[in-house]
């Protein structure tokens, strides 16, 4: 595979590269009654990993962590700051590899 090859990979193709070491505990916690009053959900757009889904059903934000790949993005995007982002623990989170 050349370069240019590479380079013009799907954002899903680059995605197959990447590994995680799934914590037990999530890193991410999201304040639910600051979502609440969130019209956008902006959290649920901008992660390329998918790691936030509004449910309509239960009127709330559901978090899969386990995909998280620790960009940051949700939290700088995140109109009402309800967002905590931390490390995962030690050896756990994603593994990314040049491929």
């Amino acid at each position: 595979m050349t370069q240019k090859d590479k380079n013009e990979k799907s954002i899903q193709d680059k995605l197959t590269t990447i590994k995680y070491n799934c914590d037990s505990n999530s890193h991410l916690s999201v304040d639910l009654k600051k979502c609440a009053k969130c019209k956008d959900k902006i959290c649920t757009k901008i992660c390329p990993a998918k790691v936030y889904e509004y449910d309509e059903n239960l009127k709330e934000i559901i978090v899969q962590y386990e995909n998280c790949l620790e960009c940051g993005a949700c939290r700088i995007a995140c109109p009402k700051d309800a967002i905590k982002w931390e490390y995962p623990s030690s050896g756990c989170g994603v593994i990314f590899k040049n491929n």
